[in-house]
């Protein structure tokens, strides 16, 4: 996610608050590695238990939990620099009338870039476009551990395209290789069942 600048609300601070806010960053750390990096959501009746107990209104509670979920969207983003070349992949995987694809990798000093395509079987039906918009998320098994960042795509009827930078760089010998692609539901990122391995 690409931060904007943040610009404090003010430039008044209570120091005396200082510690508390210290135990709260050690708690959210507590609970992070509780949770095993997968904290879920609380329950709409914990919210409301909580909310009611500690005089806060649901809303606000949602939201910070919801900032827990979304962790990983503030992490630092890593731009590609310093492009070396083009590694053609030329994978695919089929199910029942889609037709998913990596086409390419694009290498560059510092990350990779992988470009995925879903091609609709349109021939009996050409106007109809995607009845819903798939969203996957990328992980790469063997050779490391990666950082995959969804950069987004686009479309048209019966083809969409996404593309991912993946950090630190790929090797340039992608036989070690596996892209798993795991389905997800926009907004939250919520597993759909549906994976596939290229």
């Amino acid at each position: 996610m690409r931060q904007m600048p943040f610009e404090p609300p003010t430039e008044h601070y209570d120091e005396k608050i200082a510690d508390i806010d210290e135990q709260i960053c050690k708690l959210i750390k507590q609970r992070k590695d509780l949770s095993n990096h997968n904290p879920g959501f609380p329950t709409a009746q914990w919210i409301s238990a909580w909310s009611e107990k500690y005089d806060f209104c649901e809303e606000f509670l949602t939201s910070v939990f919801l900032h827990f979920f979304n962790e990983d969207i503030y992490r630092p983003v890593v731009e590609p620099k310093g492009f070396r070349k083009n590694i053609p992949v030329l994978k695919s995987f089929e199910k029942d009338d889609l037709f998913f694809s990596v086409t390419l990798v694009r290498q560059f000093e510092n990350a990779s870039v992988v470009h995925f395509s879903i091609d609709a079987n349109t021939a009996s039906e050409p106007s109809i476009p995607f009845q819903e918009h798939p969203f996957f998320d990328l992980s790469i098994e063997g050779g490391g551990e990666y950082e995959c960042r969804n950069e987004g795509g686009g479309g048209c009827e019966g083809h969409m395209f996404h593309t991912y930078t993946i950090s630190p760089a790929l090797p340039d010998d992608l036989s070690v290789i596996k892209f798993v692609f795991k389905e997800c539901k926009e907004p939250f990122q919520q597993p759909a069942g549906f994976e596939f391995v290229i």
